[in-house]
């Protein structure tokens, strides 16, 4: 995604040094192309009922921009449902998941008329019954089904197998159909999965699949009327080079082999793999130091910017991008945050750098900005969406005397 045109670094027709002229370190910088050509290229292999999953970047710009390329949303919180409706999307066009849904949010779903609330319990559909009766709605739902499904990711990002909190398993789906003929105000006509984050092996769709089919034919033959089927996302972005290779148009062969001579209405529900490589973090080096023979670049994003490789251990490649040093250097690169798993990347090679030099944090447009914190009562990151040449900055985070302002102190102190 980042170019060069005389040594600059460029984002589609913007020049990054344009960027930190009107904006502080760190940020986050999103190019819209990358994003429609992603969005494109999933809605021409899987077909048009691709839904956004919001939690992996939910600003109103990008939301909006999803909109407009005719996908729907999936959204996991009230807020999020809200978000999506501010920034345009068809009710018809919303399916609200999650694994903890309170009586307020489903009533606010009710109240919204959203294409599907996809339950996760028994109970959560006995809820669901009591409260569209209590509003005299019929109201549709999906059941989320746990597969039982190792997608092979991390332990931290999986979410289908049978000790994960989400979905009702398999071995419950008589006593769905039991509970759902006895409900006055539900409309069963989909289930959906989701086997997890960052999965790259075909077998792992393709085991999902199967068992999508057998539960949907099942549900079909005890009289339930199954016309959506929704096989969740979780596709692969490759983060560094020794990634494995992942091949979207595989999913989609495996997809028409088991699905085949079938009436369902198929979708799925992709976040990161629509917009993870459309983003880079731009961080300054604050500092450079030596302890213990490890050299450290100290830069002003961290933890509280991009939390993934402290929380997930996962990696993110850096790359220097003002350095005409021919002389390289092995670096450790870290944050400002005092804890000491607010490190990016250990034994990286670069030129050698220099107090005020830029770096670019790259695949960073999902999972970012959302999991930003004030730790360390530090600011939040802002966010530049790029359209060739033009730029608008879509966040600017409070000053931190507003953050502090929000806190109330009690009458007795």
């Amino acid at each position: 995604m980042l170019t060069y045109k005389n040594n600059d670094p460029y984002i589609e027709g913007t020049s990054l040094y344009d960027l930190v002229k009107v904006c502080q370190t760190p940020f986050y910088v999103y190019s819209q192309q990358k994003i429609i050509n992603q969005v494109n290229k999933t809605k021409e292999i899987l077909g048009n009922n691709i839904f956004y999953s919001i939690k992996s970047n939910s600003n109103q710009a990008i939301l909006k921009l999803m909109n407009s390329l005719d996908i729907g949303a999936d959204v996991v919180s009230v807020g999020e449902l809200k978000r999506a409706l501010e920034a345009g999307f068809d009710p018809n066009k919303i399916i609200f998941e999650g694994v903890g849904k309170s009586e307020q949010d489903l009533l606010y779903a009710i109240h919204k008329n959203i294409r599907l609330i996809n339950t996760e319990s028994l109970e959560e559909i006995k809820l669901l019954d009591n409260l569209a009766n209590e509003k005299n709605k019929i109201v549709d739902i999906g059941v989320r089904l746990n597969p039982d499904v190792d997608g092979e990711t991390l332990s931290k990002i999986s979410t289908g197998k049978k000790t994960d909190k989400f979905g009702i398993e398999f071995d419950n789906i008589d006593k769905i159909i039991k509970l759902v003929k006895s409900c006055k105000s539900l409309n069963l006509i989909g289930i959906s999965c989701h086997i997890g984050s960052q999965i790259s092996k075909i077998e792992a769709y393709k085991n999902t699949f199967s068992q999508m089919k057998m539960a949907a034919d099942k549900f079909i033959e005890s009289g339930i009327n199954i016309k959506h089927v929704d096989l969740g996302g979780g596709f692969h972005v490759k983060y560094e080079d020794s990634d494995p290779d992942f091949n979207i148009e595989m999913v989609k062969e495996e997809l028409d082999n088991c699905f085949t001579q079938t009436n369902y209405e198929l979708s799925f529900e992709p976040g990161r793999y629509l917009i993870a490589e459309a983003g880079v973090t731009v961080t300054s080096i604050l500092t450079i130091k030596n302890n213990g023979g490890i050299n450290y670049l100290i830069v002003d994003a961290g933890m509280n910017t991009l939390i993934r490789p402290a929380m997930y251990g996962a990696h993110h490649e850096i790359s220097a991008i003002n350095v005409n040093s021919e002389e390289f250097m092995d670096y450790a690169i870290a944050g400002p945050i005092c804890e000491s798993s607010d490190v990016f990347l250990k034994n990286i090679k670069l030129a050698k750098q220099k107090i005020g030099n830029l770096l670019v944090i790259k695949n960073t447009g999902a999972y970012g900005k959302v999991m930003s914190s004030n730790y360390n009562s530090r600011p939040l990151p802002s966010e530049i969406l790029i359209n060739n040449d033009n730029y608008a900055i879509i966040y600017s985070p409070e000053k931190i005397e507003k953050t502090i302002e929000a806190d109330i102190i009690p009458s007795w102190l």
